[in-house]
């Protein structure tokens, strides 16, 4: 038993009033649940900044702590340290609170992002792995020091290192996701794998007509995408759930499996899966409308790309602005609108990830931020501090938002153009502004570095854990 997981139990006995306070423990899949005799001890904005904890509900009397895939590790650990009865781990399925809770939007909004959070936390071990890779084929590789050749097998060896950590976020998120809504992780880890098997990869990339069972599909690579897989898993456990419940036990091991994944496959590919390219084709083109109205319009927009384009990424919904980006720069040589908001959101994510670093108080949380931050600015990826501080905390999403919002508007105002499509999110993204006068490279990186003080600031500004914890 690691010393991080005896702490984080030393500290959840404490915060929930000590084991005296403690009737009753027991766990689930994901969470831990106590029966307490007074439920007005915990504080659970307090409990919530605990190292590991995802996050605290109040269910059907019982006080439960989510932690995720480490729950049997943490509730051995709780038991050991509280001196505490050990009992059986409950199988109930998670949406069991759904009858007995009331629902009001906040709450709602809570229960999805901390879904979220659930399934994407437990990937950051394999995110930081990955961009420090691909930091070390950008630094050593020959935009920057020229150490080893783009044709040597270091390079290569590298670089689809990086890239797998991130290409196959779909199967990770599938197993994760399935963890969070009680779903079989193999069925999700499968669900994941069919979305980036070769042979879709090839429909895909041939524009060819295609359906499921008759049923059109729209063609989407799903390659390093997040929502599609997370939305697929989360109805699979229903269908899973319904399949397990109807079918006789003689029977379920072989059936049950097949007929789900047999109904998820229309509905992954033809409805939930492409639902990010629908909405992300009529928000990027509502984007694009600013650019062709021009004047303060065209400014908006851009500051809105810069604001948005992480979380357009995040969805999968950035495809289109990135078509129509390569179209402009195409046909005209540079393109002063689309690019200049997501340079400015690529430095953005590296000033949150610093002025979280600057603020956490935890020196675990502190120095993982500030590696995201080195991860962005020199490895160009934004991922790490993505979905290790802005879903996580959610705070730090809306100064990463504010700063890639700053660095769009400082560069629209001024006029600046990118003449090069740079295919990295460091501040190498920069070297894209050359080509043009020394003016529209000088202001092109000056929006680059108001993106990320900004953001550095306003992330520092409204804080990342709650106050309280932070004074």
């Amino acid at each position: 038993m690691s010393k991080q997981i005896k702490e984080m139990a030393r500290q959840i006995i404490q915060d929930i009033g000590g084991s005296g306070n403690v009737v009753s423990v027991t766990h689930c899949m994901t969470r831990l649940r106590f029966n307490l005799k007074d439920m007005s001890i915990p504080q659970d904005e307090t409990i919530k900044q605990i190292a590991g904890v995802l996050g605290v509900a109040r269910s059907g009397g019982q006080y439960q702590i989510i932690i995720g895939q480490t729950v049997n590790e943490v509730y051995d650990a709780v038991v050991a340290t509280g001196n505490l009865n050990q009992s059986a781990p409950v199988n109930e399925q998670i949406t069991k609170d759904l009858g007995t809770k009331k629902w009001t939007w906040k709450s709602v909004g809570n229960t999805i992002l901390n879904k979220i959070a659930g399934s994407l936390t437990p990937l950051i071990p394999m995110l930081i792995a990955a961009s420090m890779f691909k930091m070390l084929v950008a630094v050593l590789g020959p935009t920057m020091l020229n150490v080893i050749s783009v044709k040597s097998d270091l390079y290569q060896l590298f670089s689809l290192v990086g890239d797998a950590g991130f290409y196959f976020f779909p199967v990770a998120i599938g197993y994760t996701a399935a963890k969070q809504f009680a779903a079989s992780p193999i069925l999700g880890i499968f669900l994941g794998a069919i979305m980036l098997d070769p042979g879709l990869v090839k429909i895909v990339a041939a524009g060819k007509p295609f359906t499921v069972y008759g049923i059109p599909m729209h063609l989407t690579n799903y390659g390093s995408t997040v929502v599609p897989i997370l939305l697929s898993v989360w109805i699979m456990s229903y269908v899973e759930r319904f399949f397990n419940q109807k079918i006789p036990a003689s029977l379920r091991t072989i059936f049950a499996p097949t007929l789900t994944i047999a109904v998820m496959l229309p509905l992954s590919l033809c409805v939930l899966g492409p639902l990010g390219g629908f909405l992300g084709e009529y928000v990027s083109k509502a984007i694009i409308s600013f650019g062709q109205l021009g004047g303060i319009a065209a400014i908006i927009g851009v500051g809105l790309i810069g604001a948005l384009w992480e979380i357009l990424v995040m969805t999968g919904m950035h495809l289109v602005l990135i078509s129509a980006m390569i179209t402009i720069v195409a046909q005209t040589g540079h393109d002063n609108f689309i690019m200049l908001g997501s340079i400015a959101a690529s430095m953005a994510v590296a000033g949150m990830s610093l002025g979280a670093s600057l603020r956490i108080k935890d020196k675990q949380e502190k120095s993982l931020a500030f590696s995201y931050f080195i991860a962005n600015f020199i490895g160009g990826v934004t991922e790490p501090g993505l979905y290790g501080l802005a879903i996580k905390y959610r705070r730090p999403f809306l100064g990463m938002m504010i700063g890639g919002f700053a660095g769009g508007i400082y560069a629209a105002i001024t006029h600046v153009s990118a003449y090069v499509v740079v295919p990295v999110a460091n501040f190498m993204c920069l070297s894209g502004y050359v080509g043009g006068s020394t003016a529209n490279l000088i202001n092109g990186v000056i929006s680059g570095a108001i993106a990320l003080i900004v953001a550095a600031i306003a992330t520092y500004m409204i804080g990342v854990e709650p106050k309280a914890k932070l004074q």
